[in-house]
């Protein structure tokens, strides 16, 4: 980006706010200041045009630009959380890359949750088959019991997490409407 010309600032300003709102939301948690951060940061690049290198591009240094002001707004309002600490420390270099990192942390802590509601013997069941990749009829041997039994339990603990994992689904789709217009 050569120079910023105030159409150039426009048209960045209406492709990328409320991106960048949905992505402040996801430190701050609150609606308006998660604005005021992305609206600043905004008035920031429009105040350094002049300065800024020209070799990186405008998304990533309005992500990073509003990363830090969401961790100062936290730090500032003691609403800090430690998880926030691993995305503090990762060089986020554009929106879709902290996204997905976000949407992957969320799904990862809602199976962790869904896991953690099976009941014991189910959620036995279902880890001996997808973290030590035991087929039904080894886990019915491993456990001493039948491989129905095993079958049963699988079933159960796979129609939960698909609840689960629905649920989120559908939220983040409603998110994901409601930031893209």
């Amino acid at each position: 980006m050569p120079s910023l010309t105030e159409e150039n600032f426009e048209a960045i300003f209406r492709s990328e706010f409320k991106g960048l709102c949905f992505f402040a939301m996801k430190y701050v948690k609150d609606y308006e200041a998660s604005r005021e951060i992305v609206q600043d940061a905004f008035i920031q690049l429009w105040e350094k045009r002049a300065t800024i290198d020209t070799g990186r591009p405008v998304k990533s240094y309005l992500t990073t630009t509003v990363q830090n002001r969401c961790l100062n707004y936290l730090r500032d309002n003691r609403k800090f959380d430690r998880n926030l600490l691993e995305i503090e420390q990762l060089n986020v270099t554009d929106y879709e890359t902290a996204a997905d990192f976000l949407v992957e942390k969320e799904l990862h802590y809602r199976i962790e949750n869904a896991l953690a509601e099976l009941p014991e013997k189910c959620r036995e069941v279902f880890l001996l088959n997808r973290n030590e990749q035991l087929r039904y009829r080894e886990i019915a041997e491993k456990l001493g019991i039948s491989l129905k039994t095993v079958e049963t339990r699988m079933s159960k603990a796979l129609n939960h997490l698909r609840k689960r994992l629905l649920e989120f689904t559908g939220v983040l789709a409603l998110l994901i409407r409601l930031f893209q217009g």
